[in-house]
């Protein structure tokens, strides 16, 4: 019997994503405690995060399963950001990222359920914001409501025009699954 491939996250973007390299798999919603844990870094919590969704997940499934967890988390001037939730944080957040250089931390880990053996990795990529007027921010909310992203953008979208540059090694961890590295794992793996 194939093995099953399971997504451990409720995104409809990494859902997205995820569809571009796999044909069949199913999505299950890790519902876990996000938050940092005492000193450790946005990288840190990243990939502490992709692991906690893929081993939450993986005991809702049979052993037959392999599950990918993901995490994305943005660090800058000592700050971790948060998804903003709402449009008066999502303001706030991008008032603060005006003009600033923000590193993202996209995390990902493919959990074997059979031997509960984990494999994980993470892309690096840094943002550089655009100086942003209060209309602006305000015109661009209101079009692309960005309230569960973290960086308060959906730069696959209208947020794009936010910015001044991304330097990155691949563009599918700014969406927050990071496929190409992801894709190598599941090769060695025969999963695709």
């Amino acid at each position: 019997m194939a093995a099953k491939i399971v997504l451990a996250s409720s995104s409809i973007y990494r859902k997205e994503l995820l569809s571009r390299i796999i044909n069949n798999f199913e999505c299950i919603s890790p519902d876990i405690d996000e938050k940092q844990v005492k000193d450790e870094s946005a990288k840190e919590m990243a990939l502490r995060l992709s692991v906690e969704k893929a081993r939450k997940v993986a005991e809702l499934v049979d052993e037959n399963t392999f599950v990918i967890g993901c995490d994305q988390t943005a660090f800058t001037d000592n700050v971790l950001l948060q998804k903003p939730i709402n449009f008066e944080n999502a303001f706030k957040q991008l008032k603060f990222l005006s003009s600033k250089k923000v590193n993202f931390y996209s995390a990902f880990c493919l959990l074997n359920n059979k031997d509960k053996s984990v494999i994980s990795d993470f892309s690096e990529f840094t943002v550089n914001y655009r100086s942003l007027k209060d209309d602006e921010i305000k015109n661009y909310l209101k079009a692309d409501k960005p309230f569960n992203c973290v960086g308060s953008i959906k730069s696959e979208s209208l947020g794009i025009t936010l910015l001044e540059n991304i330097f990155n090694d691949d563009p599918s961890a700014i969406i927050g699954l990071p496929l190409i590295k992801l894709s190598k794992i599941l090769k060695q793996n025969n999963l695709i």
